[in-house]
């Protein structure tokens, strides 16, 4: 059995049983709600407009997974160099919003992350994202990067060291 998006009915289908994984995906990258959902409508649209054929739902999860992973990543890298440039021209500090002691310490130790999680490579941050927020397995995570599930394994525990070393356990808060 075969899935056409032309046909209204495969095409909700594809929708419906990927959109959320495709945003968590979408968001980890952009860190933006707004641009994430962008970024995954753009690919269904994409899709759509290709007339594409599937094996099976799966098939298209995995199509759309690796579109969505590189329109975000090219995303954020626009975004990151608008931003250089606009820091370079006003040169202005970002404004810090006073809160509750916990919610301060959450917030820092996201910020942490987020940080962190960015200076990682693109081949170990990926595979951190589509496990940790994307929640694939490890064959799945093989399937979307193209590499065997060994690799796959070996960089989740690469990944999960560097950033280990990255944030540093004692200056994080852990509720």
């Amino acid at each position: 059995m075969s899935i056409n998006v032309t046909n209204d009915a495969d095409f909700k289908k594809i929708y419906n049983a990927t959109f959320q994984l495709l945003f968590k995906v979408s968001y980890r990258i952009v860190n933006d709600d707004d641009a994430a959902e962008d970024l995954v409508h753009d690919s269904m649209i994409k899709m759509h407009e290709k007339e594409m054929c599937f094996p099976s739902v799966d098939e298209a999860k995995y199509w759309l997974i690796c579109v969505v992973k590189n329109a975000s990543l090219n995303y954020a890298k626009r975004k990151t160099r608008e931003k250089h440039a606009y820091e370079r021209v006003l040169k202005e500090e970002s404004k810090k919003v006073e809160s509750g002691e916990t919610a301060l310490l959450k917030k820092e130790t996201r910020k942490k992350t987020v940080v962190a999680l960015n200076k990682l490579p693109v081949n170990l941050k990926m595979v951190l994202v589509l496990r940790e927020y994307a929640e694939l397995n490890y064959k799945e995570i093989g399937r979307v990067m193209g590499i065997s599930e060994g690799n796959v394994k070996v960089r989740v525990f690469r990944a999960r060291a560097q950033l280990s070393k990255l944030i540093g356990e004692d200056d994080v808060y852990l509720p």
